[in-house]
């Protein structure tokens, strides 16, 4: 009787431990799913992503989700978009929380030390947004002036290089805040979301300097080594250049930018 409990005992341990590493073995292949695509981005940021009602995943819509899901069509993969502060996406990148990062990301060598960057899909340019009856008109003309950035955002490299003193807000809709309620007398951030702010906030302009903001581009961050991902990602962005998906999307954002700001005027 001793034995036949001893042996089954040693039966009941056993099937314990084959439980368990099934168990670990279903949970490490899920944190591995590559039937589906993780990205990483700020939905504060329009027209590259915001949060609407109904967006093109789920509440997330403009050009960088439109690109996002088309990647994942290409390759036959789910798109699944995670929320978060742009500061943060590169150590989630790093950590493997999530799989690619779009957030209107321009490519600096800095930032190639961290990641991996895909081909680029856009052209932009730093600017400067003022109030209508402001004088500021050129880049020198912020020296002494209330300066407010997006932190870690391209905008803030800039003053920082120029030597001004600034502050850095975590989102572009709390440094434009700050310009509106009459707390700052600029706000440096990236063309196409100061054509946004701008058209939906009567009383702002923008002001361009080329000689010292240079075009800038941006990319799609995954974390260092993924090339398989990296290579479907890449594949993916050249045939929307190729066939023009990427300009109709960046023209579609435009336009609703437009009807949207005609329709605001109107009421």
């Amino acid at each position: 009787m001793k034995i036949f409990k001893r042996i089954l005992s040693t039966m009941t341990v056993a099937v314990l431990i084959i439980a368990t590493l099934t168990s670990c073995s279903k949970s490490s292949s899920s944190n591995n799913d590559k039937s589906t695509i993780k990205f990483g981005t700020e939905a504060e940021c329009p027209p590259f992503e915001y949060i609407v009602a109904k967006g093109v995943i789920g509440e997330f819509d403009g050009i960088d989700i439109a690109i996002a899901k088309q990647i994942g069509d290409d390759n036959n993969k789910e798109v699944r978009i995670e929320n978060m502060e742009f500061n943060s996406l590169f150590d989630k990148l790093d950590k493997g929380d999530i799989d690619a990062a779009i957030a209107g990301i321009s490519v600096t060598d800095e930032r190639k030390e961290k990641v991996d960057f895909s081909e680029t899909y856009y052209t932009a340019k730093q600017v400067m947004i003022v109030k209508e009856d402001s004088d500021i008109a050129k880049a020198s003309d912020m020296n002494g002036r209330k300066i407010a950035v997006v932190r870690e955002y391209t905008g803030e490299e800039y003053v920082k290089e120029f030597g001004y003193s600034y502050t850095a807000f975590k989102k572009g809709s709390e440094a434009l805040m700050e310009l509106i309620n009459g707390k700052c007398d600029v706000v440096v951030i990236d063309s196409a979301t100061a054509d946004k702010y701008v058209k939906d906030n009567s009383g702002l302009k923008i002001v361009e300097d080329d000689t010292e903001f240079a075009s800038e581009e941006y990319a799609i961050a995954v974390k260092k080594g993924n090339k398989e991902l990296l290579d479907q990602i890449n594949k993916s962005i050249r045939k929307m250049k190729d066939n023009g998906k990427i300009a109709e999307i960046s023209a579609k954002y435009a336009d609703e930018a437009d009807t949207s700001d005609s329709s605001s005027e109107s009421k």
